[in-house]
């Protein structure tokens, strides 16, 4: 490997790991505000855009990951009190995801998003600089093997359904 090629491997490397550090960093501000993960926060979010109430499939088909996931994303803001699970009026047997007053807070009140970030700075780009940029990211997901992990549109570091740190008392 020639002195340029190491040089563009590690500045390579420098920039995977700058994008790992600022998801760590949003996470971590996001649990210590809002007592909340990304993904679960991005669960509210999408409630929050469906008008307050939303089914767990559409959750799962909007997030990019299985109704699995959703249950225990779903599972997690219900024991915070802000989502509720309510039985479908028109369908008994179909449930839809509320949000409760809690929620709305949480959302209003939760920090930019990294991804709302990232994405106001994409759709900026030009059409075929995002073709570019999606290849070159789905190129270095595959050199990760990371093709078959259960990933939805969120920047966040670590498995989607863990859980928040609970918030410090003040």
């Amino acid at each position: 490997m020639t002195g340029t090629s190491r040089d563009r491997t590690d500045q390579s490397l420098i920039a995977l790991r700058r994008i790992l550090r600022a998801t760590e960093l949003y996470s971590r501000e996001l649990a210590h505000s809002a007592g909340l993960t990304p993904s679960q926060l991005r669960v509210l979010q999408i409630v929050a855009a469906k008008g307050g109430s939303a089914t767990p499939k559409a959750l799962a088909l909007q997030m990019g990951v299985s109704q699995a996931t959703v249950t225990a994303l779903v599972d997690r803001v219900v024991a915070r009190g802000m989502v509720s699970r309510m039985r479908s009026e028109l369908d008994g047997r179909q449930t839809n995801v509320t949000l409760t007053p809690a929620g709305e807070t949480a959302v209003q009140d939760a920090p930019d998003a990294l991804q709302q970030r990232y994405v106001r700075a994409f759709e900026r780009l030009d059409e075929a600089v995002q073709s570019q940029l999606l290849a070159s990211l789905q190129q270095v997901a595959a050199m990760l093997d990371a093709g078959g992990i259960d990933a939805a549109p969120v920047l966040s570091s670590g498995d989607l359904r863990d859980v928040a740190p609970k918030r410090p008392r003040d």
